[in-house]
């Protein structure tokens, strides 16, 4: 399954499109449009044509056919993410791509990184990415020694914020002892 953009949702423009082998969805601003059509060695489906239904928000949210269709080919959530544009309420945040995610979620508080977090399995990953406590750490911290960006590779960013300022010292010297016995063993 290959996800299409969600575009801007002016008039005839395409507010989501999705494709499955041989099927695909599209939600305009005015209407749904679900194309299908056979993928087949067989010589008899050679021949056949793709096929498309159109239905409007309002006709496709009474189509129940339609929507079981939609259900089987791309899943309940894609169903219900069509639902939902087809009654207007759109879901701005999943558009936006991950890189700039993190970049506002840097601004956020703790608190509300962690309650963020139980919103989707998306913004889970997102709160508990490496990316996002490197940056947070950056942040807070004066300056990021080489030893503590080396630590921090081997434990993870957010190990390493939740690291109080002691246990971080005596795990770098740790680290430097076990990088110093390891280069005077003898081969």
């Amino acid at each position: 399954v290959s996800q299409g953009e969600a575009g801007r949702g002016r008039k005839g423009r395409s507010l989501f499109q999705d494709n499955t082998e041989g099927v695909a969805s599209e939600t305009l601003s005015k209407q749904i449009i679900f194309r299908w059509w056979k993928i087949s060695l067989r010589s008899e489906y050679r021949s056949a044509k793709p096929g498309e239904t159109k239905e409007t928000h309002e006709d496709f949210l009474d189509n129940s056919h339609l929507q079981v269709q939609v259900a089987v080919v791309f899943g309940a959530k894609i169903l219900d993410y069509v639902f939902n544009l087809c009654e207007g309420k759109f879901d701005y945040l999943e558009r936006l791509s991950d890189k700039l995610l993190l970049k506002i979620m840097n601004y956020l508080d703790l608190e509300d990184i962690a309650r963020l977090s139980q919103t989707s399995s998306r913004f889970e990953k997102l709160c508990k990415s490496d990316s996002l406590w490197e940056q947070i750490v950056q942040s807070t911290y004066d300056t990021i020694t080489p030893d503590m960006r080396a630590l921090a590779n081997d434990v993870g960013w957010r190990q390493m914020f939740f690291t109080n300022k002691i246990q971080l010292q005596r795990q770098i010297r740790k680290k430097k002892q076990r990088q110093g016995s390891e280069t005077t063993k003898p081969t």
